[in-house]
């Protein structure tokens, strides 16, 4: 059995992944984790998670558990989501990393630590976004210049980045297959007098409400007809799935920096 450690225990994300690991035939869970100074301290991740006891005290210690797992799955939040990068680097425990909104200098760090051991990072582990990763870089090369793209993207009121890190993979995805950089041609929404859209252009609208689990849409608009490409997730679940099925495909990777298309098959 692949022992696992899951951060953020007691969040939305980290009993879905309990949940999830508990389902997996090959996996098990060794270590769950919370802030050092959360009141949940202790607790057992089990009933956190609404499973039933299972003998797994949440700890806030990464460094003192590294012996008990094998990899940790990350969704928190950046700047903890590096620390625990680098631990697991040193200590070579592989890392299935769903956290998003780093910065350049956060993302290099996560880069060197891929250099020491084996890290699976993406914006979106559900297997059906990954695909729409695959068809909407077929859809921009078909496409190509003759249409103006747009994406859309809603998610549930307490997420804190904007752009999703899923809209983002989306549009670097179709900037790639055109040739173009998304740093450059992105318009993260539009206000006033704007304007004739520029074709080159790829636009990003943003939705917070409610308890949307994520729902994202990128549409190719030509004169007479349009193309859109829909994923809309109703449980976390689906990107729980796909963290524990990349974190049995990972264990037995010393090193290198991969993503969901690896384990997918899909490149």
């Amino acid at each position: 059995m692949i022992r696992i450690a899951v951060t953020g225990a007691a969040g939305r994300m980290g009993k879905t992944l309990i949940e999830a690991v508990a389902n997996h035939p090959a996996l098990t869970l060794t270590v769950a984790l919370e802030r050092p100074d959360s009141s949940l301290i202790n607790a057992d991740a089990g009933e956190l998670a609404g499973l039933g006891r299972n003998g797994i005290a949440v700890s806030g210690d990464l460094a003192a558990a590294v012996d008990k797992f094998d990899v940790l799955i990350d969704f928190t939040v950046p700047a903890s989501s590096v620390s625990n990068a680098e631990l697991c680097a040193a200590f070579g425990k592989g890392l299935v990393l769903g956290t998003t909104g780093f910065d350049d200098e956060q993302k290099r760090r996560i880069a060197a630590a891929a250099e020491q051991t084996a890290i699976c990072q993406a914006s979106n582990f559900s297997t059906g976004v990954n695909l729409c990763f695959k068809l909407l870089d077929m859809a921009a090369r078909v496409l190509g210049d003759d249409v103006d793209i747009e994406i859309y993207e809603a998610h549930h009121r307490h997420k804190v980045d904007a752009p999703s890190g899923t809209a983002l993979s989306m549009g670097e995805v179709v900037a790639d297959a055109l040739g173009r950089n998304l740093g450059d041609v992105a318009v993260y929404g539009r206000e006033g007098i704007t304007g004739a859209r520029d074709r080159s252009t790829i636009g990003f609208a943003t939705v917070r409400a409610g308890d949307i689990v994520g729902d994202h849409t990128v549409m190719f608009a030509a004169d007479g007809e349009r193309v859109e490409i829909s994923h809309k997730a109703s449980s976390r679940m689906s990107f729980a799935r796909g963290a524990v099925r990349a974190a049995h495909w990972l264990a037995d990777k010393s090193s290198g920096r991969f993503d969901m298309q690896d384990v997918l098959g899909l490149k």
